[in-house]
């Protein structure tokens, strides 16, 4: 079935713009996708596919300032995609967060599962952390441990340097994807601390919660080779989410030779699978 675009006003005023994609027959859970910075909901058609053929429907947005949203945001300026406006990352958390309560609303009896990606995956942390009784499952893809020494606040794309590099190379081995991404209106490539100020990018350090409350199943997703944080930051978060959120179903799977975008990666159809398996596993068809 063909998506259905809709949207939400935010607290600020914003509207966020947002695609339903329904599930093939009887849906046996709701996934809300959470992109990552520079990029928006499009990007993930593929993902989508698989889940919404898997019985799952998928709710997509694009964040502040970012994809259809930025661009109306911003009057059509592309030049200004991926800075967040009034309210800053606070505003953009909350308003993932407004599209949570929406979900829940219009589908209270079915599970919500939160699949973040890289910014995405932050985003996601902060929502776990501060509404664990509203997810039944978390799937963090491109992530890290959200403190010093667990995120790389260099150049993501040092060791793929070349006198013929894009600087998009850190995304994908699959260089078509770096370039596709370049080549996207609806992107931009300028850094995240660029786009967001320094204020605003302090506000993406924390650590997982004590003592959660709730035993949510949560799946780490990291490529070997990703620059963010990379599985040993990834490793550290399970731990955490063990340790200090008292987490017992805590998956982490590491996918040699990919890098960043794992669901873009060569390897994406192998993602795909481990994703709808784990899923399957603690959703059953209704």
């Amino acid at each position: 079935m063909p998506a259905i675009e809709r949207e939400f006003i935010d607290a600020h005023g914003i509207a966020i713009v947002f695609d339903v994609h329904e599930a093939a027959g009887d849906a046996r859970a709701v996934v809300q996708l959470v992109h990552g910075v520079g990029e928006h909901a499009g990007r993930y058609a593929a993902l989508i596919a698989a889940l919404t053929g898997a019985g799952y429907t998928v709710y997509a947005d694009d964040h502040r300032g970012h994809g259809r949203t930025g661009m109306r945001q911003w009057g059509e300026d592309a030049a200004k995609l991926g800075r967040l406006g009034r309210g800053g990352h606070r505003a953009a958390l909350a308003a993932v967060w407004q599209l949570t309560g929406l979900i829940r609303d219009e589908h209270p009896d079915l599970p919500l599962v939160l699949l973040g990606h890289s910014w995405g995956s932050f985003l996601s942390q902060m929502l776990l952390n501060d509404h664990p009784d509203a997810y039944a499952a978390v799937v963090l893809s491109g992530s890290a441990l959200r403190w010093p020494g667990g995120l790389n606040a260099g150049d993501l794309n040092a060791p793929f340097q070349a006198d013929d590099a894009m600087g998009t190379e850190w995304l994908s081995s699959d260089l078509t994807v770096g370039r596709a991404f370049l080549d996207d209106p609806l992107t931009t490539s300028t850094p995240l601390l660029q786009l967001f100020g320094p204020l605003n990018a302090a506000q993406l350090y924390g650590r997982p919660r004590r003592d959660l409350g709730r035993d949510v199943p949560v799946l780490l997703m990291v490529g070997r080779d990703d620059t963010v944080g990379g599985p040993r930051s990834v490793h550290r978060l399970a731990e955490a989410y063990r340790d200090r959120s008292g987490l017992t179903d805590v998956t982490t799977l590491v996918y040699p030779d990919a890098r960043h975008e794992i669901f873009n990666e060569v390897v994406q159809a192998e993602v795909r699978a481990d994703l709808l398996a784990w899923l399957d596993g603690r959703f059953p068809v209704r």
